[in-house]
């Protein structure tokens, strides 16, 4: 499948592409030179900064600049930075968004990697240690929103686009049979389904309390909403809860589908060591009780998002296998997708895979059967994995 998803490519039109890139950025920049937008706002955080000479591309020589002015960051990441009120932060931040999409998907990637109408990345499946797809070219799984207008479907054809809504917490219910947390999400958005059955107040507490159950959150917000979630769905809860115990004693954890967890580091083996010998200090139990809680948030993770990874390629596999049952369109009508290639001009094809997501191309007049394939494909996913079990 990734490597069909390569062949056919994502209908790709470099014209819109380009117009983003120069609305955005102010114009193509001449070669060695940044882009004017991102030229203008360099100056402008250097002068908030006082200092014309600095270097805002290397984190250790921007701290420095930005520890001068008072701004005591830890790191230049967006979370951190926004955290400070500064006149300097607003244009700094900007400037690095428009740096990275200068530099990730500026014009030397539309030159290298969406030529002839299409975006053709590299899928690595199973490349994310829980079973999800990585990429190693072209980026498929980090493009930025703003450069969705770009994918264009070919004249005559449609793009079908799907997407799971809260595709792990749903996961999550089937695993652990929690006829409960399925019932919430029955014909609506999950959050919304524990709003309305009075969990918590509001749909965004709902999403932070179930993330942070699913990750590990023990503080903030997290840490004082998760609990009214064990409340509610004891069984669901229970069964992230028991994963995180096993991960931090040591242990390893399985998905559904039996995808094991990476085992202990020797880091970690002598972490815990240590903090037992009887001349330990204080710092050496610290440093054992973190690395205990680090790995129990990640195995708490693991057995659930690598579950919904299998869940989302039984998705994809069965789909692909729908699609290869619709006809295919009259070459002599002139209707062929040709830039997708003599495999895939006249089918209905997967051309995008991101996680919970799916991408179809197909010919205009097969839009509600394609629709209707990537529906039943989602159900027979759900009785492959899960049987009877009512998850929508």
């Amino acid at each position: 499948i990734a490597a069909e998803l390569h062949a056919a490519g994502v209908p790709w039109s470099r014209e819109v592409h380009e117009g983003i890139l120069e609305e955005t950025l102010g114009g193509r920049p001449a070669a060695g030179e940044l882009a004017p937008r991102v030229r203008e706002l360099g100056a402008v955080v250097r002068a908030a900064l006082g200092d014309p000479a600095a270097s805002l591309d290397s984190q250790p020589k921007l701290l420095r600049s930005l520890h001068r002015v008072g701004v005591l960051a830890e790191s230049t990441s967006r979370w951190e930075l926004a955290r400070f009120d500064h006149p300097a932060i607003g244009p700094l931040l900007q400037y690095k968004k428009l740096t990275r999409l200068a530099n990730a998907n500026g014009w030397t990637w539309l030159d290298e990697w969406a030529r002839g109408g299409r975006f053709r990345p590299v899928y690595v499946p199973g490349g994310v240690v829980t079973g999800r797809w990585a990429s190693s070219g072209g980026g498929a799984l980090q493009l930025p929103r703003q450069l969705r207008p770009a994918v264009r479907a070919d004249p005559g054809w449609t793009l079908i686009v799907a997407d799971v809504a809260q595709l792990e917490p749903r996961v999550l219910a089937a695993m652990s049979g929690d006829r409960a947390l399925a019932e919430a999400a029955r014909g609506r958005d999950l959050y919304d389904g524990l709003v309305e059955r009075g969990i918590v107040d509001s749909r965004q507490e709902a999403k932070i309390a179930m993330l942070g159950a699913m990750y590990g959150a023990t503080t903030g917000d997290s840490g004082r909403l998760v609990p009214a979630l064990r409340r509610a769905y004891p069984r669901a809860m229970g069964l992230v809860d028991e994963a995180a115990r096993l991960g931090a004693e040591g242990g390893v954890v399985t998905t559904w589908l039996g995808r094991t967890s990476p085992g202990v580091s020797d880091g970690w083996r002598d972490a815990q060591g240590r903090a037992g010998a009887p001349d330990a200090t204080e710092a050496d139990r610290a440093r054992a009780r973190r690395s205990a809680g680090d790995r129990g948030r990640f195995t708490r993770n693991f057995v659930v998002q690598g579950t919904a990874a299998e869940w989302a390629l039984a998705w994809l596999g069965s789909l692909r296998t729908e699609l290869a049952q619709l006809p295919a369109v009259d070459a002599a009508s002139g209707g062929e997708a040709t830039a997708s290639g003599p495999v895939f001009s006249r089918r209905a094809h997967l051309c995008f895979f991101l996680h919970d997501e799916i991408i179809v191309h197909a010919p205009l007049g097969q839009a509600d059967l394609v629709a209707e394939a990537v529906r039943r494909s989602a159900a027979r996913a759900t009785q492959i994995l899960f049987g009877a079990f009512p998850l929508d």
